[in-house]
Order: structure tokens, then sequence, then C-alpha cells
């Protein structure tokens, strides 16, 4: 970029554009390193509405999972330990791998005693687990 300044015949004043470039590049290289990778999770299904016209007298029961966190679970409120799980749920879900299983476990367990059921569970071949919040 040239100015010209009046009549006088001195030199033209010009902006030096590589600092500024070496700047942007710099710039551009901390944002690339500090946008956080996507992580991965587990998939899940959104809850859907009930229907209106579900026939109500079909009523199937459900089995809830309860993980205790001291190496046992409770299967519909009967204990089971975790060893003995995959056996139990084998026999209950031999016909039906499509029916879901809820999931409950308590607020002061780790994640990853509830995840050992969740792998339990697909091991076995059920499909459909649903997390219980309370």
């Amino acid at each position: 970029m040239a100015m010209s300044v009046g009549g006088n015949t001195r030199g033209k004043a010009e902006i030096n554009v590589t600092p500024l470039i070496d700047v942007l590049l710099v710039l551009l290289i901390i944002f690339m390193i500090i946008i956080p990778n996507r992580e991965n999770g587990l998939n899940t299904l959104v809850p859907e509405p009930p229907k209106t016209d579900r026939d109500q007298a079909a009523v199937v029961d459900d089995i809830v999972i309860t993980v205790v966190g001291d190496g046992t679970v409770r299967l519909n409120q009967e204990s089971v330990s975790v060893a003995d799980l995959p056996d139990r749920l084998g026999r209950l879900f031999a016909s039906a791998l499509n029916h879901p299983v809820f999931l409950r476990g308590g607020p002061d367990l780790e994640f990853r005693e509830i995840a050992q059921v969740i792998d339990i569970a697909k091991g076995v071949g059920i499909t459909r687990i649903a997390l219980l919040t309370k």
C-alpha cells in the first residue's frame, strides 16, 4: 500500500505485512491445538412418548438390575453375584433378547462397576439396556 504525500517526492510509506502473517499463522496453530477432539461414547436412543393405542392388558415383566457395589447385583430384588450374572441373564433372555433391561446404580458407585454389568449384558446378547437415574 503506497501513499503519496503532497507534492513532496520523498519515499512512500508502506506497511510491512510479513510480521502480521507470522502472528496469524502462530494463532492458527494455537487454535488448532486447543480445540478438543470429538469424544466417542455409547450409542443411545432417545426415549419416545408412550403410544395411546398400546394394549394395556399385555403387561411384560420388566427386569431391573441394581448394582450394589460389593461384588453383587440385585436382579429384581434377588441378590446375585457378578460372576453368576451371565448365566442368570442367559436363562431369563433365552427367547426374548430384544426385551429391555433396566439398570440402576447407586450415587456412590464408580461408572466402571456399572459398565461391567453393561458388558456382561451385551455379552449375553441383550441389545436394549436402559439406565435408571433414580
